[in-house]
């Protein structure tokens, strides 16, 4: 049968079948019986097969017709869900919901998330995929993902996304467990600033970037970038190689690597001046155009919510 047959004509084909009896299956749809004959009539010539084997005594399904059943079941109460699963969709309660996500974010927030979101939404399938925030960029311009958690100095977020605020954070230093300023009182700004630096690429936190090199520059020191690396969990590996230091953000402190301390480190003092140290903050972002499809608004909604509670 090459067109769509009418659901009307499958629910008659059921009630004979589960009747074995034209009769009775048309008291059960609150029909005449001729009607009812007639339907399956069409839908037999329709598919060019015979789904009943007729007599004056009985009324016996074929094999065709045996096979057909448990399906036309299947079909009917799927139908019978449409409503239901249409409203639902609109309501964002089903869905899909592709989330990127930079590594240091993984460490608290997005298994905390996911948990919860699940919890809160176990019809809305959250897709996750770890990327820099470079990669995330092209993913949106390439529509593979819809929301990224992406890392930046405050108020830096990716411009032409929407966003949202979901943590901001101090960055600390990460230490070789055996260099002299791991065990020191006081870090001194004159030795920090000359010491070696593992640090992450232009290109892959630019405006956090910018904000290390601003405070070296502010100090009157060049940045001494030794190796440049991309995942933060490279980066303390690289540290505790001994390859040199690294401005982290905080939230990586729990990435415990054997041979790295982490140091807070003060305001950097350099003669009268009082140098802040750069903050990092971790956005939502998200395509505006997209902010009002159902299952990624509730995935917004979800998230607002979460930070409201724990602020």
């Amino acid at each position: 049968m090459d067109e769509p047959v009418d659901l009307r004509i499958w629910r008659q084909f059921l009630a004979v079948a589960e009747e074995l009896h034209f009769g009775r299956a048309a008291q059960r749809l609150h029909m005449t019986q001729p009607p009812v004959t007639q339907a399956v009539a069409r839908l037999e010539q329709s598919l060019g097969v015979r789904l009943f084997d007729r007599s004056r005594r009985r009324v016996a399904l074929t094999p065709a017709g045996e096979a057909l059943v448990p399906q036309v079941r299947v079909l009917l109460a799927q139908a019978q869900g449409l409503p239901a699963l249409a409203r639902a969709a609109a309501a964002g309660e089903v869905g899909r919901v592709r989330l990127a996500f930079v590594s240091t974010a993984g460490f608290e927030q997005v298994p905390a998330w996911v948990r919860n979101f699940r919890s809160h939404s176990p019809d809305v399938a959250l897709e996750l995929t770890e990327a820099t925030g470079d990669a995330q960029l092209l993913a949106f311009a390439q529509d593979e993902i819809d929301a990224g958690l992406v890392l930046h100095a405050p108020g830096a977020a990716p411009p032409g996304l929407a966003s949202l605020s979901v943590a901001i954070e101090p960055l600390v230093l990460a230490l070789p467990a055996g260099h002299p300023l791991a065990r020191a009182d006081a870090l001194a700004p004159e030795r920090l600033l000359d010491e070696p630096l593992v640090l992450f690429p232009r290109r892959i936190l630019p405006s956090l970037h910018d904000a290390v090199r601003d405070l070296y520059l502010a100090a009157g020191h060049a940045p001494r970038v030794a190796q440049e690396a991309i995942q933060m969990q490279t980066i303390v590996n690289l540290v505790a190689g001994g390859i040199g230091i690294a401005w982290v953000p905080a939230s990586v402190m729990q990435f415990r690597r054997p041979g790295v301390v982490y140091r807070e480190v003060a305001p950097l003092r350099i003669g009268r001046r009082r140098l802040a140290l750069p903050l990092c903050e971790t956005s939502l972002v998200w395509p505006a155009r997209d902010g009002d499809k159902p299952a990624l608004k509730r995935f917004i909604d979800f998230v607002r919510g979460q930070e409201r509670a724990q602020g």
